[in-house]
């Protein structure tokens, strides 16, 4: 069973979850690395050059293999709206990393390799928190609030309550 992160950009996937992992000795992965891994370009020139529905294909599959050999998984932020990735989250640990509009807007600045986040950086998180913040509670095992928290505190905490040696409770 994976412990997957999910959350809005900005929320600390990817930071919270190598830290986390770290600690607790086990394997880590963020989907949005690994695909620009194995296609050789960044996020932002995928959703360019072949569009969003060709990259939510790939994080689609990439998603559903990574689930399956890596112990913490982080999700792009958008991945859980598509019902395959849900019914493939079923049976693991998924845990949502809350962050407000202002955290997440100051965090992720204007940010151009977020390709979603484009032009008015406040008012697309508004209208995908809008869209996503459902689905998120409704997939979400644990919910960790992280707004005024840095990453170390949010892993730390995530990592003391699975029996991480060394690690605050």
């Amino acid at each position: 069973m994976a412990i997957a992160l999910i959350g809005a950009p900005g929320a600390g996937k990817s930071s919270v979850g190598k830290r986390m992992a770290r600690k607790l000795g086990k394997t880590f992965v963020d989907v949005d690395q690994r695909i620009e891994e194995v296609v050789g370009k960044p996020v932002a020139e995928i959703f360019a050059d072949e569009g969003e529905a060709h990259f939510r294909a790939l994080e689609q599959d990439a998603t559903i293999e990574l689930l399956d050999t890596y112990d913490v998984v982080a999700l792009g932020g958008g991945a859980v709206m598509n019902p395959a990735i849900q019914e493939a989250l079923e049976g693991h640990e998924v845990i949502w990393l809350k962050v407000s509009i202002g955290q997440a807007t100051r965090r992720v600045g204007m940010n151009t390799v977020r390709p979603l986040l484009l032009g008015n950086v406040r008012g697309r998180l508004i209208e995908l928190l809008r869209e996503r913040t459902p689905v998120y509670e409704a997939v979400a095992t644990q919910v960790v609030e992280t707004d005024g928290r840095g990453s170390s505190e949010v892993a730390d905490q995530l990592a003391a309550e699975r029996g991480a040696e060394g690690a605050e409770q």
